[in-house]
């Protein structure tokens, strides 16, 4: 038996249906420095102001830096969950404005290969997520990495971040174009919406995303969107220097006002998104798929 199989089983088992309310986000990139975990962080604060009750799921193994920047440490990660007996209540760490955050750890490299025993372990205690959050943020890894794949892959939503260097926009369309080759990657399934990091104008951004957008239409036949910028900020830089949270500590800065603005566009876009594509559930469907 497979263990697409197996998770079936493990859900029919629990009469659970992969629908929720949670929504689920995967940020992502194609090359790591161009601020994607800062993405993540700034946007799950401002989601945080708007209302919402946000979980960060730190899927950038090797890489702490949503820890560093909550100024927290976890006790446990998914490999405690995985194979300790922890519960998932356990695993989460609480940062700044309640936001919860957990750490995947070693858990992640591990999740292709599990036991019957593990997959129920996983799957009984992540669905829980889908309760305790309005939307769980993922921050993967950047590049072509089998986890950063599987993620994006499997999930709804994503949030694609770029810089105007032209190393950047090679990266991330060497990254659409391994999706787009992967045969499990079902391309209807999941948006994929570009944010614009470090523009130097307003008009930065759109030239940017249509340099990227052009060459993903014409040599792959595929097609991303355009979400918004974040604009070069020398308070946004001082900021990640000394490891604080911009949104939180400089509210009025330029790049705070536009996380602002990222987070009011996904919330007013919520509407949009399908209830069956949505949750915890749905994404482990689709990861194990």
């Amino acid at each position: 038996m497979d263990q697409a199989e197996q998770l079936r089983n493990v859900l029919r088992a629990k009469n659970v249906r992969p629908v929720s309310n949670a929504r689920v986000i995967t940020i992502t990139s194609g090359k790591g420095g161009v601020g994607k975990s800062n993405t993540a962080v700034n946007l799950a604060v401002q989601l945080r102001k708007l209302g919402k009750k946000v979980i960060i799921f730190d899927a950038d193994m090797g890489l702490a830096n949503v820890e560093v920047m909550f100024g927290a440490i976890p006790k446990y990660n998914l490999s405690d969950m995985i194979y300790h007996g922890k519960q998932i209540k356990e695993i989460i760490t609480e940062g700044p404005m309640e936001i919860g955050f957990i750490s995947g750890g070693n858990g992640i490299t591990g999740m292709n290969n599990l036991s019957r025993s593990q997959l129920t372990r996983l799957v009984n205690n992540l669905v829980e997520l889908d309760e305790m959050a309005d939307i769980i943020l993922i921050d993967t890894g950047a590049g072509i990495a089998n986890n950063v794949m599987e993620f994006v892959m499997a999930s709804p939503e994503v949030l694609l971040v770029i810089t105007p260097e032209p190393s950047s926009l090679t990266d991330s369309y060497s990254l659409i174009k391994a999706l787009y080759g992967n045969p499990g990657f079902v391309r209807h399934s999941t948006t994929i919406e570009v944010v614009v990091n470090r523009t130097i104008s307003p008009d930065d951004g759109q030239i940017v995303y249509d340099k990227l957008s052009s060459v993903i239409s014409k040599f792959l036949q595929g097609d991303v969107h355009f979400f918004g910028t974040v604009p070069q900020d020398v308070l946004l830089e001082k900021s990640v220097r000394a490891q604080r949270i911009i949104s939180l500590t400089t509210p009025n800065a330029r790049s705070s006002k536009a996380f602002e603005r990222l987070a009011k566009r996904l919330v007013d876009g919520e509407t949009d998104v399908e209830p069956q594509k949505q949750g915890i559930r749905q994404l482990l469907f689709n990861f194990f798929r």
